[in-house]
C-alpha cells in the first residue's frame, strides 16, 4: 500500500500489510485495513492520522506484489501500481538483457501460463496490466555457439583429458 501524506514524509512511504491487517509502519501497526476498499482503507488512516495532527491531507494507492525474472537487468520481487501494464513492468526492472527476447515473455498469473509479445505496438503487453502475485518472466535468445558448440566442445575436451589420463596409466 502506498501512503502519501501531504508534508509528512515521515508518515508516508510504500508499506506492507501485515499478517495481522495491519501496515508495517512503527505508528500505522493500529490501523487495521486488510480486507477493506481503497476507499474504507483510506478513511480508516485518515482518522487515525487525525490523531496526530489537524485534516491530514492523504492518499493511499494499492500496490501488487509482482515477481521479475528471466533475462531483465534487474531481476527482482516489485510492488507495482494496479495500472501498470506488462510492458512497464518489464521496462521497470531495467528492460531486457543482451539476452532477452521480449516477443516471448511468459506470465504467469494463478497458475496459468501465457506467452506475451512486447514487440506488438497493440498487444496485450502494452494493454494487459500486472496483478498481484503475477511472474513476468523475460525468455532468452539462443545462440548455436553459445548454447551448443560451446558446451559441447568443453564435454570433447574434458573426454580427451580423461582418456589421456587414462592412456598414461
Amino acid at each position: 500500500m502506498r501512503v502519501t501524506v501531504w508534508r509528512k514524509p515521515e508518515l508516508s512511504g510504500d508499506f506492507l500489510v501485515a499478517a495481522d491487517s495491519t501496515l508495517k509502519h512503527p505508528l500505522y501497526r493500529e490501523v487495521k485495513i486488510g480486507g477493506m476498499t481503497v476507499a474504507a482503507a483510506r478513511d480508516r488512516i485518515a482518522v487515525y492520522l487525525r490523531t496526530l495532527e489537524n485534516s491530514p491531507q492523504l492518499s493511499i494507492e494499492p500496490l501488487f506484489r509482482v515477481a521479475l525474472g528471466g533475462e531483465v537487468k534487474n531481476p527482482n520481487l516489485y510492488n507495482l501500481s494496479p495500472e501498470t501494464s506488462i510492458a512497464q513492468a518489464v521496462a521497470l526492472a531495467g528492460g531486457p538483457s543482451e539476452r532477452g527476447r521480449i516477443d516471448r515473455v511468459r506470465l504467469v498469473r494463478d497458475g496459468r501460463e501465457t506467452l506475451v509479445d512486447l514487440t506488438a505496438a497493440s498487444g496485450a503487453g502494452v494493454t494487459a496490466t500486472v496483478a498481484s502475485g503475477d511472474q513476468i518472466i523475460v525468455g532468452r535468445r539462443t545462440a548455436v555457439f553459445r548454447d551448443f558448440i560451446v558446451p559441447g566442445a568443453l564435454v570433447v575436451g574434458s573426454l580427451a583429458s580423461i582418456t589421456g589420463l587414462i592412456v598414461r596409466r
